[in-house]
């Protein structure tokens, strides 16, 4: 079993990896870059701020790399930072309208190439990997220690 898990493991780090680098090489990003896109999309998944930490843990960056995105974005109008209410330390963020514009401006083009990356797979597989991958996703915390 330990030898299969790290087999499928490989095959899905490799075609992350191949899928991405693809994604990255496609001019739809503009400007912002695939991983301002990143930001946006993941703020537009939510229904209001967002704390810092929480969107550090859906994006794949450092905190002081996020912390300067982030920066970059509020200057260009795409994002609002603002003080936690509730507790003054926490920092929250969220889209603006130019920001809700720009991610759905991209993501239309995105969603056309990531259907014709997924193109090989019928829809079973395709329900099957989105299965997959919210089982992974949704169970224990991927870095606690086995036992």
């Amino acid at each position: 079993m330990d030898r299969l898990a790290n087999e499928a493991w490989e095959a899905m780090l490799t075609a992350h990896a191949r899928l991405m680098r693809g994604f990255e090489a496609e001019d739809v990003w503009g400007d912002l870059g695939m991983r301002g896109y990143d930001v946006l999309y993941t703020l537009s998944k939510r229904p209001g701020p967002v704390r810092m930490g929480e969107l550090g843990g859906s994006v794949l960056l450092s905190q002081p790399g996020l912390s300067r995105l982030v920066d970059r974005l509020v200057q260009r109008g795409l994002v609002r930072r603002s003080t936690d209410q509730t507790d003054g330390r926490l920092v929250l963020v969220c889209l603006t309208e130019a920001g809700a514009a720009r991610q759905k401006a991209i993501g239309r083009q995105h969603a056309r190439s990531v259907t014709h990356a997924m193109a090989g797979l019928d829809a079973d597989e395709l329900r099957q990997l989105r299965s997959i991958a919210t089982k992974l996703t949704s169970s224990r915390d991927p870095g606690a220690s086995p036992g």
